[in-house]
Formats: structure tokens, C-alpha cells, sequence
């Protein structure tokens, strides 16, 4: 057994950690391979680091070590940027591949930074789009010929609600559009297989179970047969064929760096490859596997001892991310209480309270204990307390 992984992790004593599908914890690594980075790079070689760091290559080279824990083929995917702005590359060059439709579908399980970032394109666009939403369950009956593009989250960020990805995708290529997968809750969790699936693009984000830090840079992929003739619609700098020609006109770059933006984040994507060896060794169905065994045991523990808690993920595991959520009236303030106690998980409005489950570095001595807390705040009412009550302005 291959798993947890936990003295690879700066993990606080007494913590139990179950909010790593919001924000991985710091690997122990990092601190000094960013030393590191901070004096003999850029103290040392200053501007040089470019080159002689290879700064320049980060986001393609370390885009590739992604990529083997997505199913991505060499060179398919690049690092850079904000998952919101890689949604709006993807939204746009997918649509531009269908000028003759007018709509692009999600469902309202999205994650709403991508369907702000899509309708705020299409309003720009003034061409006639639309921005068209279906229940998660109703996605498949509402794919049709009127389509360009379907952009979707394959793991619910409120329930954990998995899409399955070959059929859908499967459906949107019968009708002719063009598929996109946001994965910022499947990288590092669920086993994804992009190149088998023949989607056209994927976007997502590492701060989550790929343990990059707060602020680490998005990704995004696409497939490889259509890379070179994709027009980039932020046309940077950086996704140039040649920057330091510092031509005036726009001519995009190969291959996927074309979809390169502005400044590679340096000390981002340090920390993110460092936090990345954590997987040498480890296959993504080994990870899944765990996540379930974990998952199971949580959610037996809580609903045997919290019968007032309504379990709102799918109770398949097949159908589940690798987080377990419950609704409660009284969410907020409960994980509150839950949180003050040393378990961390976090709330979605309106009644949800979610945990994640990464098996690098939780247990199921760690699940247990924190059933057994969450027994003790919700049936003890520990949660009403004007202090628990009080909204945070993360939540």
C-alpha cells in the first residue's frame, strides 16, 4: 500500500483535514525548494533565470506532469493564468469552430465563475448567443443540433455529483459541437482520460487535490489534432510564435503554447512541481479506490451518528466525487463549530456542508475522529453560539 502519504504534508497537530478539494495543504518540500528558487534563481541570476532556470519552459513542462494525471498526451496541455481566464479561451475558440450555431450549454451545478465568464463573452460577442442551462440530470436530453458548444463540471463542487464524461461527450460529438470539461474537482481525485474520450477541450485549476498553493495557476488542454489551427482569443504576448521578435502583429505560437497568455507565475509553478512529486509512484486508480474506502466509511459513521443530517452526494460511489456533502439547516454555523474543534470542511450556501477526502494524507483513523466530533456539534446543538453565526467572507 502506497497510501497516505502524510509525512510528505505540512499537516497542524490535531487537525483533520478534510477540505483539500478547496485547498490542498502545503507539501513539506515546498518551503525549500522555494528558498531555493528565491536565492539561487532569482537572487543570484536575476533576469538571466529566464534562460538559465528555464523559467520560460515551466508552464508547457510542468503542464505535461498534469497531464499524466488527466489522461493528457505530451504537450497537450500548458500551466498559466486563472481558471476563469482559461474558461474564456476554451468558451471562445470552441465557438469560433461553429460559427453557424448560437449556443452554449452547462447545466446549473456549473460552478458559477464559468458561467459568468461564458455569458460574459457571449454579451461582448453581440453575434446572437445564447447561454442556455439544464438540470445536471437533463444535460444528455438537452444536447442537440442547435448546440456549439457544452461546457461542464465533471464533479459537482456542492453535491460531488459525477457527470460521466465518455457519454456525454460521446452525445455532444453525434450532434456535431464541441465539448469542454472543467475539472478544478477531478485533477488529483477521480481517474479523467482525456485522450480517450476524444474531448476537444479541458480546463481546471491545481490549487485544489494537486496542492499548489493558494493562487496556482490554472491549465488548460487541447486536443492535439486541432491545436495548431485553434485562434487563441486573448492573444498575449506569450502565446506569441515569436515574443522577443516583438512583431505588431499577432502570429500564434506552436502547438500549445499558442494558448499561453500573460507572465508565466514562476514561484507558483515551482511550488506546484514541487507539491506534484507527491504522486510519483502512485496510479490514479490507486487514488480512487482509497477515496471511495474513505468516503464509505465517512458517510456510514455520520449517517449513524447524525440521523438529522441529509446526505446530499450521490449515494453510488460510481456517481461520486471524491467528497461527501450534507445538507443541514444549520450548516454554516455547525461547520463552524465543526472547524473551531479541529475538522475542516467548508459550507455551500444554502445548507451545505462539505468535506473532501484526499487519500495522500487522511486515514480511516482520521474519518472515524471526525464523525465522531461532528456526532458531538450537531446532536449537542455545540453550533448555536452567536460566534458560529457571524458569515465569514470565505465560507
Amino acid at each position: 500500500m502506497n497510501l497516505p502519504r502524510k509525512e510528505l504534508f505540512h499537516l497542524p497537530d490535531g487537525m483533520i483535514y478534510l477540505d483539500g478539494n478547496s485547498l490542498g495543504p502545503l507539501p513539506r518540500a515546498v518551503p525549500e525548494r522555494l528558498a531555493s528558487m528565491l536565492q539561487d534563481e532569482w537572487g543570484e541570476l536575476l533576469i538571466t533565470g529566464w534562460n538559465k532556470a528555464d523559467w520560460m519552459a515551466q508552464p508547457s513542462r510542468v503542464g505535461d506532469r498534469v497531464g499524466g494525471l488527466i489522461g493528457a498526451p505530451t504537450g497537450s496541455v500548458v500551466l498559466g493564468d486563472t481558471l476563469s481566464v482559461k474558461v474564456y479561451q476554451a468558451v471562445a475558440a470552441a465557438i469560433e469552430m461553429r460559427p453557424d450555431r448560437k449556443v452554449v450549454l452547462s447545466d446549473t451545478g456549473n460552478f458559477p465563475t464559468d458561467l459568468y465568464m461564458a455569458d460574459g463573452l457571449l454579451k461582448t460577442l453581440k453575434a446572437g448567443h445564447v447561454l442556455k442551462l439544464a438540470e445536471p440530470q437533463d444535460v444528455m436530453d438537452a444536447i442537440d443540433e442547435t448546440v456549439a458548444a457544452v461546457m461542464l463540471t465533471q464533479v459537482d463542487y456542492r453535491t460531488g455529483r459525477l457527470h460521466d464524461m465518455a457519454a456525454i461527450t460521446e452525445k455532444v460529438h453525434s450532434v456535431g459541437a464541441v465539448m469542454i470539461w472543467d475539472l478544478a474537482h477531478s485533477a488529483g481525485a477521480v481517474p479523467v482520460d482525456l485522450e480517450g474520450i476524444n474531448t476537444e477541450f479541458a480546463i481546471g485549476c491545481t490549487y485544489k487535490y494537486l496542492n499548489g498553493g493558494p493562487g496556482a495557476p490554472a491549465f488548460i488542454y487541447v486536443r492535439p489534432d486541432l491545436i495548431e489551427t485553434v485562434r487563441p482569443a486573448l492573444a498575449g504576448w506569450l502565446g506569441h510564435e515569436a515574443p522577443f521578435a516583438f512583431d505588431l502583429d499577432y502570429r500564434p505560437g506552436k502547438g500549445i503554447e499558442r494558448m499561453r497568455v500573460g507572465t508565466p507565475p514562476v514561484m507558483q509553478i515551482t511550488a506546484l512541481d514541487t507539491a506534484l512529486d507527491a504522486w510519483d509512484g502512485l496510479g490514479m486508480d490507486e487514488i480512487r479506490a482509497e477515496s471511495i474506502q474513505l468516503c464509505e466509511t465517512f458517510i456510514s459513521e455520520v449517517e449513524q451518528r447524525c440521523p438529522t443530517l441529509t446526505l446530499a452526494s450521490p449515494r453510488d460511489p460510481a456517481d461520486r466525487g471524491s467528497q461527501v456533502s450534507f445538507h443541514f439547516e444549520n450548516g454554516y454555523p455547525a461547520m463552524q463549530a465543526i472547524i473551531a474543534r479541529g475538522v475542516i470542511g467548508d459550507f455551500r450556501a444554502p445548507d451545505i456542508m462539505r468535506f473532501g477526502f484526499t487519500p495522500l494524507y487522511i486515514d480511516e483513523s482520521d474519518v472515524i475522529e471526525a464523525a465522531k466530533i461532528i456526532e458531538d456539534v450537531i446532536n449537542n446543538a455545540l453550533w448555536d453560539l452567536p460566534e458560529y453565526k457571524t458569515k465569514s467572507r470565505v465560507t
